[in-house]
């Protein structure tokens, strides 16, 4: 597409320019594209721009400054209020898809891959955006809402390819950071709402309040909400839509535990759920009100919910053994991980490893060594994404809400922390590894290293 095109409305240029893309990391940046250079939280993009050269960008666009380089810089003050305008313009198609949108603290991919499976199997081609990528096919750690252009350009690409229906992992950062801006949603879920990231939204109202941007504005048509949630009224009074959906665990006429999840009766149909905990049920109910809402009847839908199966790293057993990885790194969710373990295994040990990351909310890490003590037998505290802090100091803060008579121990390395622990199970003791999940990917200070629970896990298992 000519520069021209790509810059309407926005600002005037002489430039005749042949662009393919639009970046904003030049990481992902391609040959062709144009780089966007931002002032990032740490870093301005213009530190950047030489590797965006060498990466074969054609043009950059840049903020309030000017930069003599190698390619044409077009300036455009305040840049960042234009990103939407940016995408719109380039990838026209993109607009063209029917878009749900889930937020939640917990059970944004979960959800998101519910009605993703339940479209499949009822036969409707749909695309996913969220933690584990963007596709349904990819499974690389990302932000659980990649960038702007990011997005648009996945949706692009769907449309390209004839998929007229996607979910989005909506985030706070995203919704915060105008991510999901000049996109508009038949549909957005709200899971729950408990601590995290506040130490970037500072305030638990702050962070509810950047969750329900989602629903003001008419920036989703229609809105399901969590009634099982103590925030609920929250957002249904701040929703546009004048009638909301509720729905909640209670809407099963009854459930009870099974081998392989729940035994559960849903408007005179009675099924099994092959999903483990008590929170499941509330995400697999908030996938059934959205593909109800799309006009799928319940004898088409019912039968699929008994098809369904966990994303990776979301309460994921490991070869039918007694270990079990998920992605849980927040208190409650850590609080529902090993409450259903324990539901599972009533009379087996418990054990858990679990870390923090490093430079992020520091205020859940008691939080957590709290819940670990009271929900597990055994704890091994570990590295999760140090990052930039001091490990032991992240050990530190989970350890001042543990009990002195608690089993704790302390291994750094995560990787010899999760072999120390199955090479020592018991045959009635049960593991969960949590906080990473799926993550292909460890940070320690400012370098990201491979490194997988599950991978790790398995070759110690065999």
């Amino acid at each position: 597409m000519d520069i021209k095109l790509i810059l309407k409305n926005i600002v005037k240029t002489d430039l005749t320019l042949s662009v393919s893309g639009l970046s904003l990391n030049t990481k992902t940046l391609k040959k062709g594209d144009v780089f966007v250079a931002l002032q990032g939280e740490k870093t301005h993009g213009i530190e950047f721009i030489e590797n965006a050269i060498e990466n074969g960008c054609v043009a950059v666009l840049i903020d309030g400054k000017d930069f003599n380089c190698k390619v044409p810089t077009i300036r455009i003050d305040n840049l960042r209020n234009y990103l939407s305008m940016l995408a719109q313009n380039f990838y026209t198609k993109a607009n063209n898809l029917d878009l749900i949108a889930v937020t939640g603290t917990n059970g944004k991919t979960s959800v998101s891959h519910y009605i993703s499976q339940l479209l499949d199997f009822l036969g409707t081609d749909n695309g996913v955006i969220g933690t584990l990528g963007m596709s349904k096919t990819e499974n690389k750690s990302i932000n659980t809402t990649p960038d702007i252009f990011s997005i648009y350009s996945t949706l692009e690409e769907y449309s390209s390819n004839g998929i007229n229906l996607a979910v989005i992992e909506a985030s706070s950062h995203a919704l915060m950071q105008g991510r999901l801006e000049g996109l508009s949603f038949i549909q957005g879920i709200f899971t729950n709402l408990t601590q995290d990231h506040l130490d970037y939204h500072e305030t638990m109202d702050n962070y509810r309040e950047a969750k329900g941007k989602l629903f003001k504005n008419n920036f989703s048509k229609r809105a399901i909400i969590n009634r099982d949630d103590e925030n609920h009224q929250y957002f249904l009074d701040t929703a546009s839509d004048k009638e909301p959906i509720t729905f909640g665990v209670d809407d099963l006429e009854f459930f009870k535990n099974s081998e392989k999840g729940f035994i559960c009766q849903l408007n005179d149909y009675v099924f099994e759920l092959p999903l483990v905990g008590e929170f499941n049920l509330s995400n697999a109910i908030a996938a059934y009100n959205s593909v109800k809402c799309l006009g799928f009847s319940d004898n088409h839908i019912i039968p699929c919910l008994a098809k369904l199966s966990p994303p990776p790293g979301r309460m994921q057993q490991l070869s039918n053994s007694n270990i079990w990885i998920d992605y849980a790194h927040s208190p409650d969710a850590l609080d529902n991980a090993l409450s259903t373990l324990r539901m599972h295994y009533p009379e087996f040990n418990i054990r858990v490893i679990f870390g923090c990351g490093g430079d992020r909310d520091k205020g859940k890490r008691q939080m957590m060594g709290k819940i670990a003590s009271e929900r597990a037998d055994s704890i091994i505290l570990t590295n999760d994404n140090p990052r930039s802090e001091d490990p032991q100091a992240i050990i530190d803060d989970i350890l001042a809400g543990t009990k002195v008579e608690n089993d704790v121990q302390i291994i750094l390395d995560r990787g010899e922390a999760i072999r120390s622990a199955i090479q020592s199970l018991g045959e009635e003791e049960v593991l969960l590894i949590a906080g990473k999940g799926h993550e292909t990917t460890q940070v320690i200070g400012s370098k990201s290293h491979p490194f997988s629970d599950i991978e790790v896990a398995l070759h110690a298992l065999n």
